[in-house]
Parts: structure tokens; sequence; C-alpha cells
């Protein structure tokens, strides 16, 4: 299982990488037209993703035992989002070895 979730949250980081730049070449973030920033939808998949960031980030203030571990990996989530997320997981996963059990990803060390 450690090995699949290495190579998933790789995937993850790749492709978000991988859109992000294809996004900004075609157009600046800050260039959005208010359409599309103002649309119904755009802003219910903001509320969205930023539980989700939240929602994943309550799990790592738990794992972070220093504030300042758990106030960096705050703003880089609510800053780059899932290429946050996945440099989280894929440092945890590569401090664990290959045959680690689920617990000793998810649960925090004594």
């Amino acid at each position: 299982m450690i090995w699949f979730l290495r190579i998933f949250f790789v995937v993850v980081l790749v492709s978000m990488f991988g859109v992000t730049s294809w996004a900004s070449q075609q157009c600046a973030l800050w260039a959005i037209p208010g359409s599309v920033g103002g649309h119904p939808w755009f802003i219910a998949t903001l509320f969205d993703t930023y539980w989700a960031f939240l929602t994943f980030y309550c799990w790592v203030a738990y794992k972070e035992r220093s504030w300042i571990g758990r106030i960096g990996w705050l703003l880089g989530i609510l800053l780059l989002g899932n290429i946050a997320m996945a440099v989280y997981m894929l440092i945890l996963l590569f401090r664990v070895p290959s045959n680690a059990r689920m617990e000793d990803i998810l649960l925090r060390k004594a």
C-alpha cells in the first residue's frame, strides 16, 4: 500500500505542476474574467476546495508537533493546495519503510 500511495502522490504532484504551468501560460491568475470569478459554480467550487484543504489540514495539525510546522503547512496548503498536500504526503511516505502499516502514516507517534 505504501508504494501505491507514493506513486499516487507523485502523480498528483506532477499533474498539478503540469496543469498549473499550462494554465499560467494560457492566462494569468489575476486575469480571470469577472464573469468567471463571479459565477455561482466557481464560488461553490472554491468553497468546496478550501473546505477540503482545511479538512486535510486538521489531520496535518494533529500530526505536526510544532506550531511553526502547523502554521507553515497551513499557509502552504492554503496557498498551494494539492501541491503542498502531495509534498506533505510524500515526505511522510518516504519516511516509513515500504512494508509500513497504515497506522504508521495516519497516527501521530508518541
